[in-house]
């Protein structure tokens, strides 16, 4: 069974971590956290920040979703250029 943590758990956790300056081993046992699903919390935080780092319930991160809003809009893109190379060869032929 996968244990699920909440994001303000995370943060506290990681906060032991960073500003209390306690070790992940230390904080890991006490939590009752694997050390390697800490470290990762840490690695999380300290790459996206609190407000990114830990998207709930499926929703996307900043980042994440300008991405697929970017990809969505290069699918448009390619296909207005697609129907534009069939018109103009179209028109262009004898």
């Amino acid at each position: 069974m996968v244990k699920k943590y909440t994001k303000e758990f995370k943060v506290n956790a990681v906060d032991l971590v960073l500003r209390k300056k306690l070790s992940c081993i230390q904080v890991s046992q006490d939590l009752g956290i694997g050390l390697p699903t800490l470290k990762k919390w840490v690695k999380s935080i300290e790459t996206h920040g609190v407000n990114e780092a830990f998207p709930v319930n499926g929703n996307l991160s900043v980042s994440d979703k300008e991405r697929r809003q970017f990809k969505r809009e290069i699918e448009v893109l390619r296909r207005k250029r697609d129907i534009l190379k069939k018109a103009l060869a179209i028109f262009s032929s004898p």
